[in-house]
């Protein structure tokens, strides 16, 4: 993200709505110490969850900015969620949906990250929260039928399947879910965040879609599916197909808003949604970072 767009996003982002000015300084802070730390920080991510961050790591340190990076998806999945659920993070990265759903909420949580750099951060993160117990990790990417894909591997939250053009890539394993998961329980909730490649994904996920026992799927499309010459309104339309609808999720206020098409970035698919809505209404609130912002 441009610097400009980084500062519109942190000033705009709901938990910094009441102190704009504070949550700026947080971020130059942030920047000046890590030019001079090289270390990691353990970050107080919710009230019973931790988040290693570095400098570098985009995506985590949106959430020393923020409280919740992802404001409407991670509060969504922190309040639909509940202990010894069956939660699945594909792309999970470093493991933030992940600690949320694992630590925060005691759900059992099977996280995928392909790029063995990053997978190493995932394993640390699920180490330091002692997470061990509930949590299954798998360092290979997820696809539409076995064999192995060209990653990058430099790219921090935007690893992608390589093409042509890109000069560092690694080759990595890949499996499709359906086959992953034949000795594992269905998940009631799964995140999708393959920057582009969501309908490989997709394609090899078919008896976990048609499952009754996922709810609710979280699901980045954002555009990058062009870059593998995918229309991602197809994406969309699958997953209409077996019964998902598009919704928006307001964690104040614990509202579902349907939507006629997918969002700009993650969308929120959710199918018997009287059995979400049931959920979050009665979810409990959730303490955020340092500052005990309440979700």
């Amino acid at each position: 993200m441009p610097f400009v767009g980084t500062i519109k996003f942190i000033k705009n982002h709901p938990f910094n709505s009441r102190n704009k000015l504070r949550s700026i300084i947080n971020f130059f802070s942030w920047q000046i110490c890590s030019l001079f730390n090289k270390f990691p920080i353990l970050y107080p991510f919710t009230e019973n969850s931790k988040l290693i961050i570095k400098k570098g790591m985009t995506g985590a340190t949106g959430n020393l900015y923020c409280g919740l990076v992802e404001f409407e998806d991670m509060g969504f999945l922190l309040h639909f969620l509940r202990m010894d659920d069956w939660f699945i993070d594909i792309g999970a990265n470093v493991g933030a949906y992940s600690i949320l759903a694992a630590a925060e909420i005691k759900a059992n949580v099977i996280a995928i990250e392909p790029i063995p750099s990053t997978f190493k951060f995932l394993e640390e993160n699920i180490l330091i929260n002692g997470c061990i117990n509930n949590t299954v990790l798998f360092n290979l990417g997820i696809g539409s039928k076995l064999g192995q894909i060209n990653f990058t591997q430099t790219l921090d939250t935007v690893n992608h399947v390589a093409d042509q053009d890109d000069k560092d890539a690694i080759l990595v394993n890949v499996k499709p879910l359906d086959t992953l998961l034949e000795n594992y329980p269905i998940p009631i909730l799964m995140k999708i965040d393959v920057e582009g490649y969501e309908s490989e994904v997709l394609k090899g996920s078919n008896n976990t879609l048609s499952n009754p026992k996922l709810k609710a799927l979280i699901i980045e499309l954002n555009g990058s599916g062009s870059r593998y010459g995918i229309d991602e309104k197809l994406v969309h339309e699958h997953l209409l197909n077996f019964g998902f609808k598009p919704y928006q999720y307001n964690p104040y206020y614990k509202t579902l808003l349907l939507l006629n098409n997918y969002g700009v970035n993650n969308t929120i698919y959710i199918r018997d949604l009287e059995y979400v809505k049931q959920r979050i209404e009665t979810a409990r609130r959730i303490k955020v970072g340092p500052s005990q912002k309440l979700v």
